[in-house]
């Protein structure tokens, strides 16, 4: 009953996930269109660069404090409206100095500072509330969340885009409503409200919550390093329009990001509260299958559809963006994989582990950006991505070990990677029916390699429990 359980909590948790990250990644992937048609690759490369460096700036000026308030926000023994509490009180502070910071830049001239400044503020708030609502369990919030935050970057995408035609100012603007609005819902929805207290601050636990995050704030530096140097490599390197049809080469992996937030935000939750149990070695290892399997069957179903996909959803301008996207789909497969390990760092509370590990990957990924960027173009970044990824998973493969010994499985893993490798190669040297054909064949080929996985969850759904016992 205990593995039975366990299963049924993951797989309830995958299912709120699933909900809240189809509908929002599938609104995201069809305002795709919209942003190529409406925005130059320049500006849509301008407006990348900045949530990229947003998403560079977060752990660093909130300190990480939403990833200590989950993991103790989980231990029951801790007093939950103390965490929040502390949580705000550094979320705030961090919000003032951004704030001063950012008046300055903008004063100084840096074009849409003012932009990042608040952008970033929003998300910084965003995560403190939203990884609480998992805190406590509240996952269905978490979900329903999701949802709304694309539904209002999609309306005003659409308003200030199409009806306005503010360009990039109105693309970053729906960013800041989104957050705006995810943030105010949140707060009343789950009445945060009532969760903050000034005397509720506890220093003590404080210091505790921030000796685990703090090295979790390089750890975000190297894993964005890992994650979006390249897109500074190829605005060196090449040009601001290359980094446009990067960009838009990004999205179509978001398909694949779907199945990985799914796991992932699932799995965060699951791999703390097993960490303790007998059997977790087992549990891990039939849930890291269950994981890859669907990943390498998504990525191998993603490029069936590409060529004719990218046809459809983007303009003439960047139509030679679907060259790079078979790398990009690589890269989330090793970042998954890295990511899912990782969270064994964080279950074990051993964060200074994660951190050197990323470091390595990232160092990697640069070095590789260096050798491959000027020499291979855009397609160099994808494979410096992809490289620097799979380097980083095989080191925390054995790093983990001295944690959780987990088992993987060697034959389907070399399967499933040949079975990518001639899908790849028959995209870039056939056209036609001829494509068509021999990937509908590969495809094929991979439900058929990965069968049991394709029970598995088909039982875990009809039963609520693994029948398919993975050996």
């Amino acid at each position: 009953m205990m593995m039975n359980n366990k299963y049924k909590t993951l797989l309830g948790n995958s299912a709120l996930f699933a909900i809240g990250n189809l509908g929002s990644k599938l609104i995201s992937f069809l305002m795709l269109p919209l942003y190529t048609y409406q925005m130059t690759s320049g500006s849509f490369g301008q407006a990348d660069l900045i949530q990229t460096t947003v998403s560079l700036l977060l752990p660093v000026v909130s300190l990480s404090i939403f990833d200590a308030i989950l993991r103790f926000g989980m231990d029951r023994s801790n007093d939950r409206s103390e965490i929040f509490s502390n949580g705000v009180l550094v979320t705030l502070v961090s919000s003032v100095l951004v704030l001063i910071l950012g008046g300055m830049a903008e004063f100084l001239g840096f074009k849409f500072a003012l932009y990042l400044t608040i952008i970033l503020i929003m998300q910084s708030i965003q995560s403190l509330f939203s990884q609480y609502s998992k805190a406590i369990g509240k996952v269905q919030i978490f979900a329903a969340n999701g949802i709304l935050m694309s539904l209002v970057t999609a309306f005003f995408n659409v308003l200030l885009l199409v009806v306005f035609h503010l360009g990039i100012r109105g693309y970053l603007l729906s960013i800041v409503f989104a957050n705006l609005f995810s943030n105010i819902y949140l707060l009343f929805r789950i009445k945060l409200y009532n969760e903050f207290s000034v005397e509720k601050i506890n220093f003590q636990k404080l210091k505790d919550m921030l000796r685990f995050s703090a090295p979790l704030i390089p750890n975000s530096v190297a894993w964005w390093i890992t994650n979006t140097i390249s897109r500074y490599f190829i605005l060196f390197f090449i040009n601001v329009k290359a980094n446009g049809i990067f960009a838009v080469a990004n999205k179509i992996p978001s398909l694949i990001s779907v199945l990985d937030s799914i796991f992932y935000q699932s799995w965060q939750i699951s791999a703390v509260k097993e960490y303790g149990s007998e059997n977790k070695g087992q549990f891990y290892s039939d849930i890291f299958y269950m994981y890859s399997e669907l990943l390498f069957l998504g990525v191998s179903g993603v490029l069936f559809i590409l060529r004719p996909m990218m046809s459809i959803l983007v303009s003439k301008e960047f139509d030679t963006a679907w060259k790079y996207v078979p790398f990009l789909l690589l890269t989330v497969v090793y970042s998954g994989f890295s990511g899912f390990l990782g969270q064994y760092y964080i279950a074990a509370k051993k964060t200074t582990g994660v951190f050197t590990t990323t470091v390595v990957g990232a160092l990697l990924n640069v070095i590789f950006n260096f050798i491959f960027i000027p020499t291979l173009g855009l397609m160099g970044a994808g494979v410096s991505s992809a490289l620097s990824f799979a380097i980083l998973w095989l080191i925390r493969i054995r790093d983990t070990q001295k944690f959780v010994r987990t088992k993987f499985h060697i034959k389907n893993m070399i399967g499933n990677h040949i079975i990518i490798g001639l899908q790849i190669l028959v995209m870039f040297s056939l056209n036609g029916s001829e494509m068509y054909v021999f990937n509908f064949l590969f495809l094929i080929i991979s439900f058929v390699l990965n069968r049991k996985i394709v029970l598995s969850t088909i039982d875990m759904i009809v039963n609520l429990r693994p029948k398919h016992r993975i050996n």
